[in-house]
């Protein structure tokens, strides 16, 4: 090759071919810089000619653009969807099932760093896995506080940063299944992330694309003052998942000889990633997650509940061949699941992680949140946002499993949810980590309570979850109808939608997060909690759109979610300040100044600031 000089000037050259060519030509020239530009490992690498015929053929598909697009595979098993993981330049290894076919579905990279200054993320350009990838252009975009203080009492400040030109420009990955020697032992497989500007389904491989960095102040003195802090971490994140339905035609096919894939990106060609890979032939469990829902007390002979009652209700957690994951009437208990160093669940059951992997919405991380949980909510015609409170002494109430989210009189609405396990064991294991509480029993029934007043008509009933097994980590979530007091079908009137018109082609709302597209019942689990008031929906969703820049409709056109304009007229700080990032002196000297970056403020932010004013909203489309 005429030596690394010669190396590094025909990388030089040739880089810039890879943001104009089509994928077939792409992949060929990514196969060439594998071995010319693939750092230490490259020596290694042998030509097709010196390899075994299977591994010779694949060799040559890589200018085959349909044995690319297809991945070469075999076999007639549906291909699963790959979550890959880097951690300060560490592949976090992963466990396979042996002849499945993969496409990619998830990849998270991190790079961190300590600091005992506020240079807010500097630290990352000049000492981290991310130095070389670009900064120029970043810039601080919001800041929040945790709601709870931290043990000693003192508080943590969240920082966002966006812009910088790694976090904008398009660039790609490739995802290389390679032996022990950095050999390829198949088609690799290229995947176009896009930019940050726009989303361009038929080019972008990933639904969900977001790519920022953190800084986390550890010791701030109170909620609203970090002088003379000294507890600093600095984060640099990428986050994509949820391919879209042409990413998913591309697959991965494991050899006996695989032992790893090598994951490349293209802001940093010259020093790959290596994640281990261990085959598993013959696994307990199948892939895929699915989740059951029966009631154990049986209705009145009309099929009804009546008010008053109360309602046993048990739940499955199943592989996608309908094995069950867990004994009938138990799940692990917490300590067996969640904590670092816990065995885990062999069956890939996961339980709330937030403690020790915080998650921020939008910013952070939510997907590897992973809570599980169910709710109760009804009469579904009455179904609106909760913006009731729910304090921190109700999770750690000794006296009840299951917490009172809204009531008819209050909220217009019933509603109720239990956590696994049980709030007053989840959480109460983190603030009192000596009683034992993480090693409690976990059941798989819960009892929610119909109130003497229920208001007649059909009560939704959900249950989410997460698996993360051999590779694939996946959500579910499940939902069951009761009839209260009438045998009468009610529906839920949403007063926003079409989300299919953007959650499409891989990105549908059965996919994202909770895999949960059933609108009507997600207001239970979304309720305003005291120490995260963004829990409602309205909240979250203006959040999201605002700050993605791959928004497809103008932000101040409302009706691209709002069915009618009275439905934006509910004015709250929560409602308007989740979206805009600021308001006029005059607010500012009636209601205060922005404390909130989601909710404006505090615990007053989701009562209705007027009746009169903003009845309209300049480009609302209305």
């Amino acid at each position: 090759m005429g030596g690394a000089d010669k190396i590094q000037e025909r990388c030089t050259r040739t880089s810039p071919r890879l943001f104009t060519a089509g994928r077939a030509s792409l992949l060929a020239a990514l196969a060439s810089l594998t071995v010319a530009c693939g750092g230490p490992e490259s020596t290694e690498l042998e030509s097709s000619a010196g390899l075994e015929p299977e591994l010779a053929a694949q060799g040559q598909a890589l200018s085959d653009d349909d044995a690319l697009k297809g991945g070469g595979s075999s076999g007639a098993s549906a291909p699963v969807g790959l979550a890959l993981e880097v951690d300060n330049g560490e592949g976090v290894p992963l466990k396979v099932k042996a002849g499945q076919r993969f496409f990619v579905n998830q990849i998270d990279l991190r790079a961190s760093l300590f600091a005992t200054k506020d240079e807010g993320v500097d630290g990352l350009r000049q000492n981290s896995d991310f130095l070389a990838v670009g900064w120029g252009g970043v810039r601080l975009a919001d800041q929040e506080f945790v709601g709870l203080s931290n043990a000693d009492g003192t508080y943590t400040r969240r920082r966002f940063y966006r812009d910088a030109a790694w976090m904008k420009a398009t660039s790609l990955f490739t995802v290389e299944p390679v032996d022990a020697r950095g050999v390829l032992t198949g088609a690799p497989v290229l995947l176009n992330i896009g930019s940050d500007d726009t989303r361009r389904t038929e080019r972008d491989d990933f639904f969900i694309r977001r790519m920022r960095a953190i800084q986390w102040t550890r010791d701030c003195r109170s909620a609203t003052d970090c002088t003379g802090a000294k507890a600093y971490e600095e984060e640099a994140l990428v986050e994509l998942r949820n391919a879209y339905d042409h990413a998913k035609q591309q697959t991965l096919t494991f050899t006996s000889r695989t032992v790893g894939l090598r994951l490349r990106w293209s802001l940093r060609p010259f020093a790959p990633y290596f994640i281990p890979v261990t085959q598993v032939s013959k696994p307990a469990y199948s892939y895929g997650f699915g989740i059951d829902i029966k009631p154990l007390t049986a209705p009145r002979k009309d099929g009804t509940y009546a008010p008053g009652s109360d309602v046993t209700f048990q739940m499955t957690l199943k592989d996608g061949q309908g094995k069950r994951l867990h004994p009938a009437g138990s799940l692990p208990t917490y300590n067996e699941v969640a904590p670092p160093g816990a065995p885990g669940n062999p069956a890939g059951i996961q339980y709330y992680q937030a403690f020790f992997n915080p998650t921020t919405t939008y910013y952070r991380r939510k997907h590897q949140e992973r809570m599980m949980m169910t709710q109760l909510i009804g009469p579904a015609q009455d179904i609106q946002p909760i913006r009731s409170i729910v304090d921190l002494e109700a999770f750690l109430d000794d006296s009840q499993d299951v917490q009172t989210i809204a009531t008819p009189a209050r909220d217009g609405v019933y509603a109720q949810f239990m956590t696994f396990p049980p709030a007053n064991k989840l959480f109460g294991g983190a603030f009192f980590p000596n009683d034992g509480r993480w090693d409690a029993p976990v059941s798989d029934t819960w009892t929610y309570h119909l109130p003497a007043d229920a208001k007649p008509g059909t009560y939704l009933v959900t249950a989410k979850a997460r698996r993360v097994y051999l590779g694939e980590d996946r959500p579910a979530s499940r939902t069951i109808e009761i009839q209260v007091g009438t045998q009468t079908h009610t529906e839920a009137v949403l007063t926003t939608g079409p989300c299919n018109t953007c959650h499409s082609k891989g990105g549908e709302l059965s996919e994202v997060l909770h895999a949960n597209d059933n609108r009507a019942a997600c207001a239970s689990c979304h309720a305003p909690l005291g120490f995260e008031l963004e829990g409602p929906i309205f909240v979250r969703t203006h959040f999201i759109h605002s700050r993605s820049n791959r928004f497809d409709a103008p932000l101040e056109k409302c009706s691209s979610c709002h069915l009618k304009q009275e439905t934006t007229q509910r004015t709250s700080k929560a409602a308007c300040l989740s979206c805009h990032k600021s308001y006029p002196e005059t607010h500012v000297a009636k209601f205060g100044p922005i404390e909130s970056m989601y909710v404006g403020g505090g615990r007053e932010s989701f009562q209705q600031c007027t009746g009169s004013c903003h009845k309209t909203h300049p480009g609302a489309g209305f």
